[in-house]
């Protein structure tokens, strides 16, 4: 057995959960580049709902086994399996490199859904930071035939918007989207890698998760998004965490922030049923 899996293997058993577990598993190398995935299946028999996994890092950093660590020991427990994918990083793969990988992500987790005894009528897209931003696009352009659910955890859905908020051009966002400044020109290539560009009846539902205390990504960028999905009849849901800070692996030190552990299994278990 691969040495990583085993690795994996024993933090699920120390956490008292089991699935069969599966690392580094290759599924897709664009341009050259080896991309890989950490899942869980359960143990229970039949076919499972799947939720795959985006991790975030500012488009420029981070893998399937940092920031979103939370997240495995919650879906492992409630009964999904799970998917935990890397995906092309800039400045060396600018737009839309990471957003065809979480698509080619979904494309693969469908295509080998026998393999792994997953439902295909019950996929959901995970991410958080920069990889909410990816779920949530990637969700809206893949629509609701392909992907159920997206839970989008504080991303970026109006860039525009956040370039505003921001009163600056982040270093990170510049490089993800090779642009140099908020020029007309600039704006328009920001509202095109802009979840809330692509909102239309076809797309899955939402559920939008952001602490009221993020200082990185508003959480307007979540009630805003949610706004125009329910102007164009999609329904979505917005969870506030009050007084969380960025980032969910921030979340984990402070009980009063586990709020959204019971409240995302609940309206995942309703979103793919």
């Amino acid at each position: 057995m691969n040495p990583g899996a085993i690795f994996l293997g024993v933090l699920l058993l120390a956490a008292g959960l089991s699935g069969e577990t599966h690392k580094d598993v290759v599924f897709a190398s664009p341009v050259g580049v080896r991309l890989t995935l950490d899942a869980l299946v359960p143990d229970a028999p039949g076919k499972h709902p799947a939720v795959i996994l985006v991790h975030g890092g500012g488009w420029e950093a981070g893998d399937k086994q940092t920031y979103i660590q939370p997240w495995f020991p919650v879906l492992t427990q409630a009964g999904f399996a799970w998917f935990s994918i890397n995906y092309r990083l800039a400045p060396a793969h600018k737009h839309p490199a990471a957003l065809e990988d979480v698509l080619t992500a979904v494309a693969w987790v469908r295509k080998n859904a026998a393999k792994y005894r997953i439902d295909t009528n019950r996929i959901a897209l995970m991410g958080e930071s920069a990889g909410g931003h990816l779920a949530a696009l990637a969700g809206a352009k893949a629509g609701a035939t392909q992907v159920r659910a997206v839970v989008d955890f504080y991303g970026v859905n109006d860039i525009p918007l956040w370039l505003q908020q921001r009163k600056e051009l982040p270093k990170n966002i510049a490089q993800y989207l090779g642009i140099k400044d908020t020029s007309s020109a600039s704006l328009e290539i920001a509202r095109a890698a802009s979840p809330t560009s692509y909102i239309t009846r076809g797309m899955p539902r939402f559920l939008f998760v952001h602490g009221t205390a993020d200082k990185g990504v508003p959480p307007e960028q979540s009630s805003v998004m949610c706004q125009r999905m329910k102007d164009t009849g999609v329904p979505c849901e917005v969870l506030l965490i009050e007084g969380a800070p960025h980032g969910v692996s921030n979340w984990e030190s402070e009980p009063r922030f586990h709020v959204w552990k019971p409240k995302v299994v609940h309206w995942l278990r309703e979103a793919l049923r």
